[in-house]
């Protein structure tokens, strides 16, 4: 009994060892990892720098935002995270808030010079990861921000394709009522694709017509590249 004691209490010692030798960056991003909180600001006023990258080249900013650490997010912004540095798969800290739909982090980004247009290693932006899970608040920031409502992203796919398809309508009407284009046409279909009957339903009854749009072109052909979305296409959004 006394030697298993004295065992395990020379593995915590050993481990303890251990962390005290990592530089204090890599322990920011090991309590970034964490999600502690107060480790990341203890080792940030040490001098730890914010911008440390693991090996993914995540960012401490990128793992608060990927984990849901919302506190920790807006403290590496606030000691002067790069808003716009992106991992090895070209995911930027606006993605990953888009893709969580945090709109208060949506709004903090942009306001300190989020960029909207990069894309990351799988052909998605910001707005095409908010668009298509349905975040309309964020929807609406990034349109504020100066988003197009009719930019097309990868294989011609619009942000109203990608809310349509998925069913969401609210941010499709959203898109609609800025001006999205109800009519256009997807690269890998050449036309306007007819979604799978019940979404069609879905969007045609629940989506108001904006001013101005063909009632009967809206009905008959709702913007949506089905064809091109599949129901896995966000299981793994920041594949690795």
């Amino acid at each position: 009994m006394i030697r298993k004691l004295a065992l395990s209490l020379c593995l915590l010692a050993t481990a303890s060892a251990g962390a005290q030798d990592l530089s204090p960056n890599a322990q920011l991003l090991v309590a970034a990892r964490q999600g502690d909180l107060a480790a990341v600001k203890r080792l940030l006023e040490g001098g730890a720098a914010v911008n440390s990258r693991n090996r993914l080249g995540d960012t401490p900013l990128l793992i608060a935002l990927k984990n849901g650490y919302k506190d920790m997010a807006r403290l590496a912004v606030e000691r002067g995270a790069n808003v716009n540095l992106a991992n090895l798969s070209s995911v930027t800290p606006l993605m990953a808030a888009s893709f969580s739909g945090n709109a208060e982090l949506v709004k903090v980004l942009l306001e300190k010079g989020a960029e909207r247009a990069p894309v990351d290693r799988v052909g998605k932006t910001a707005m095409v990861y908010a668009a298509g899970l349905g975040h309309t608040a964020v929807v609406e920031l990034l349109l504020a921000g100066g988003e197009s409502s009719r930019a097309a992203y990868h294989n011609d796919l619009t942000a109203l394709m990608w809310a349509a398809a998925y069913g969401h309508t609210g941010t499709a009407k959203l898109l609609l009522e800025r001006g999205a284009d109800a009519l256009a046409r997807d690269r890998t279909q050449g036309n306007r694709a007819a979604a799978p009957q019940g979404r069609r339903r879905a969007i045609d009854q629940r989506t108001t017509t904006p001013q101005g749009a063909s009632p009967t072109g809206m009905s008959r052909s709702p913007a949506i590249a089905w064809a091109s979305i599949t129901d896995t296409e966000f299981e793994r959004p920041f594949a690795t």
